[in-house]
């Protein structure tokens, strides 16, 4: 089960990130965080510290004009949380793959999220 405190931090989050709202993000997280993004099976972006995961949230902010995450379901598996999600963002810019600005995304993903000394202390996103 998922206390409601832990719950409220991932649903604090997840606002901050539709809001774009790095610093919200940011207060959210402990200081030693460990990201990494999954695509296709493969880590296709990482970042460890703070430092590093506020370069890498502004960058991705300036990707999208909106996005969105709906959280679909909570699981408690071990000492990790996985969030089942729903993902839909417009494009601002271009990218390499081929997208284009304007473009919508929409994907259906995960995020694991651990917890250390009442921060998140690491999220593993993938889709």
């Amino acid at each position: 089960m998922i206390g409601s405190e832990t719950k409220e931090i991932i649903e604090n989050y997840v606002e901050a990130y539709n809001s774009f709202d790095v610093s919200g993000m940011i207060k959210l997280l402990h200081r030693n965080i460990r990201f990494r993004n999954y695509a296709n099976g493969e880590v296709n972006t990482e970042a460890n510290g703070i430092q590093a995961f506020r370069e890498l949230a502004e960058k991705s902010a300036m990707t999208f004009s909106s996005r969105r995450q709906n959280i679909m379901e909570y699981r408690v598996i071990d000492d990790k949380i996985e969030v089942l999600i729903d993902y839909e963002g417009i494009l601002a810019v271009d990218l390499p793959n081929g997208l284009k600005k304007g473009n919508k995304v929409q994907l259906k993903g995960k995020s694991v999220f651990q917890f250390e000394e009442g921060k998140i202390s690491q999220i593993e996103d993938y889709s």
